[in-house]
């Protein structure tokens, strides 16, 4: 009788305590990715107004009873296109319903939990004073150390406050060389931030410091794609500030200027044009000296960020030019790269080989080697209004969705793991690895710009919650292991940037607090006697002695116009866009009009045919995959969580917060 009693104890315990869980988290019968109970008892899950509210997965919902998320399998036949057909919500039904709303609000007939204690409450304007003048400190504190102990050279080494140029004894020292160019980098990379940031006196400064100092006739080896995005972007950004008639940030003009600036951008585009000479495909080579031109021994294999993101910059300079030279050649390696995607998926690879246009690398994904190239595809039309541009970057989001995206279909209803963009094959669709890099935290800020913003929420809770863990993103991230497969954190910016992002989206005080969490573990964990110091290790903080010139040119200016709602980027009444270095360049119709009335042909020259005088339309931005088609965020959802607690809970015990 002793052994029945207590067989029957020990199932009316675990009773109870699946019912502890399921009343206190909402999980039923499942613990969440990894820990499941097998025996079930069939409780209904809680239900809101759209169905499930339980993201929690049984093995019946991994074919063969696999363990671990559902990322690990290929998209169920038809998920993309349910997704892409989905029809668009009614106003009131839905998501976007007041229905859906109140029961995020607390319509689950409990009290607010962490998440909604911790994040929903409001940000006072003292407090986002404080952190926007915390911003402002940071980026003041790594400047003047840069000036003080590095200027002229390229970089500072924040711990032993000294200056760092290029490798000249170990060419080979490709993490260094190809950025670092002798030309003050730093100094020319953090320009628009101290507009931005309204200091015009140390703008004219440093303007003009550039004007006399710096110099591209020097013998460096550097990358193309380096030195278009952090020195000629910036350039250009500089010099439509210097000339802006309207002057929004200040008195930004500089005494008896001459467009310098431009020229100098000019000069430096023109020495780095021999890239795209004697090559078979018209994608450039990954390097070039800029005294000489493609080294002898150059490699004959680039990344498709590198040679594909190039025309944003390029086609600002011909534009203002009125010299069609600049944009054709980046224009044409965009195209030669999109001819070779895959005729099955429509995916690009992340290497390839410049003159055999074979794919080196297969990898297809969303982070390192192909991150910025569906950036520029968005954002050249953008800027450019050229219908191909945005027919492009329709496409390439549309294969990304069929091929890339993994769990359950919406971010913010339903059960299963929470949407994911996965590392896949080019040419199958299948996974290649279990990692994702920190470079892939750009791409919510990306979904806000096409109006995707409910999967971007999603997205940016996962990343949110591998940073919490670790005060930092790891350059690589293990979502199966639930951990980093490589430890260091260079003070990327890109979360940050989708963090701005979703804020001017959606106006979600959560986004402010995320914010505040990044501003307060920079501080803990990278300052260093001169500067902000890149993490060699994010688990035990260990550092190294340097800090990349992005960290002022984005990292700082984003966090300080997340906090700044008064800064004339926000209320000046110009559109602007930041290019994927972060320089600011106004949105306006002088550059949608190019000077030379040709199209660029398939074949490599221009063609007289007609004119690319094609003017954007809002709805011409085919939004493939948006969670919700409301006409408007309710001004009730400001005030609650983007994404639902039971949501957060599980990503956080994905990545091992709890």
């Amino acid at each position: 009788m002793q052994w029945r009693a207590l067989v029957l104890g020990l199932v009316l315990l675990r009773l109870g305590l699946h019912g502890v869980l399921w009343l206190v988290f909402g999980l039923g019968p499942s613990m969440g990715f990894y820990q499941r109970f097998p025996l079930s008892f069939g409780f209904q899950r809680l239900r809101g107004p759209d169905g499930p509210a339980s993201p929690a997965s049984g093995p019946a919902d991994r074919p063969g009873g696999l363990s671990g998320p559902s990322w690990l399998q290929p998209p169920a036949p038809g998920a993309a296109e349910g997704r892409r057909r989905r029809a668009p919500r009614r106003p009131g039904q839905g998501v976007c319903g007041p229905a859906h709303w109140g029961y995020v609000l607390g319509g689950r007939g409990r009290g607010r939990d962490e998440y909604e204690k911790r994040y929903s409450s409001a940000f006072p304007p003292q407090l986002r004073a404080q952190m926007r003048d915390l911003a402002r400190g940071m980026f003041v504190f790594g400047y003047d150390n840069y000036m003080a102990h590095a200027f002229p050279q390229d970089e500072l080494n924040p711990i032993h406050c000294r200056g760092r140029g290029p490798d000249r004894g170990d060419p080979s020292n490709l993490n260094i060389n190809d950025v670092l160019g002798n030309y003050s980098l730093t100094l020319v990379d953090a320009l628009d931030t101290l507009a931005i940031m309204g200091n015009s006196s140390e703008f004219q400064k440093a303007v003009k410091l550039v004007i006399n100092t710096v110099s591209f006739d020097k013998d460096s080896t550097v990358q193309v794609f380096e030195a278009t995005i952090r020195v000629l972007g910036s350039l250009l950004s500089a010099h439509r500030i210097i000339t802006d008639s309207k002057q929004p940030f200040g008195d930004m003009t500089i005494k008896d200027y001459d467009n310098e600036l431009l020229h100098m951008a000019h000069d430096l585009a023109v020495r780095l044009l021999p890239a795209f000479e004697n090559t078979k495909t018209g994608i450039p080579y990954p390097r070039v000296n800029l005294k000489t031109g493609v080294p002898p021994d150059s490699n004959n294999e680039t990344c498709t960020a590198g040679a594909g993101s190039l025309l944003v910059e390029f086609g600002i300079l011909s534009r203002l030019l009125g010299d069609s030279t600049f944009e054709w050649v980046a224009r044409r390696a965009v195209k030669a790269l999109w001819s070779l995607r895959s005729s099955d998926t429509g995916l690009l690879g992340n290497v390839v080989n410049i003159q055999t246009g074979h794919w080196v690398g297969k990898q297809s994904g969303l982070g390192a080697g192909l991150d910025s190239f569906y950036e520029y595809l968005l954002k050249s039309y953008i800027l450019f209004g050229e219908k191909e541009d945005l027919e492009m970057f329709n496409a390439a989001y549309q294969s990304i969705q069929n091929y890339l995206r993994r769990g359950r279909e919406a971010c913010n209803e339903g059960e299963g793991d929470p949407p994911l963009y996965v590392n896949v094959n080019m040419f199958s669709g299948q996974l290649m690895n279990t990692w994702i890099d920190s470079l892939q935290a750009f791409f919510p800020g990306l979904q806000v710009l096409i109006g995707d913003v409910e999967d971007a929420i999603c997205l940016h809770a996962f990343y949110y919650a591998i940073w919490k863990r670790y005060g930092a993103l790891p350059e690589r991230y293990n979502w199966q292991l639930q951990a980093p497969d490589v430890l260091f954190y260079p003070l990327r910016p890109e979360l940050v940037e989708s963090t701005y992002l979703l804020y001017q989206a959606t106006k979600n005080p959560f986004y402010l607090h995320v914010g505040m969490d990044i501003l307060q573990s920079l501080e803990k964990y990278t300052k260093v006697k001169c500067g902000y110091a890149t993490l060699h290790h994010v688990i035990d903080k260990s550092k190294e002695d340097r800090m990349e010139s992005f960290f002022l040119s984005e990292t700082c200016k984003y966090l300080y116009l997340l906090f700044d709602e008064e800064n004339p980027v926000h209320k000046s009444g110009t559109r602007y866009m930041f290019t994927t270095e972060g320089h600011i360049i106004s949105v306006d119709e002088h550059l949608r009009e190019s000077p030379w009335k040709e199209f660029f042909s398939e074949e490599g020259g221009p063609d007289q045919v007609g004119k690319s005088g094609h003017r954007p339309k809002p709805q011409e931005l085919n939004v493939i995959n948006s969670s919700s088609n409301c006409n408007r965020v309710p001004d009730e959802r400001r005030y609650a969580l983007p994404l639902k607690s039971i949501y957060m809970r599980q990503i956080d015990q994905m990545v091992g917060l709890i």
